[in-house]
């Protein structure tokens, strides 16, 4: 395997448990990027987002740096404070 995304290609090609764990990390990473990325975008630092969601700059660096998966009513906070919204899909 030459890639990282050839390793995972074949862990959830021949383990359940592993496939369903890459995919769940694989969409947490999908929203904090978003996350990030609308931030960065806004130009808005994590103190400024601390200052308007209530949190603080702590928790949304170790949100931004994937040390700890934010709960879902943080997550919504951090969503509505940049103007984005869950859709969730089936």
């Amino acid at each position: 395997m030459r890639t990282w995304k050839d390793y995972k290609e074949h862990v959830k090609a021949v383990d359940v448990e592993g496939k369903s764990i890459i995919e769940e990390m694989e969409g947490i990473a999908d929203i904090v990027g978003t996350i990030v990325s609308k931030r960065n975008e806004m130009g808005i630092s994590q103190r400024e987002s601390a200052h308007k969601t209530g949190l603080s700059q702590s928790t949304i660096a170790r949100i931004e740096s994937f040390k700890i998966t934010p709960n879902i009513d943080t997550l919504l906070i951090l969503l509505k404070s940049l103007g984005l919204k869950l859709k969730i899909y089936s």
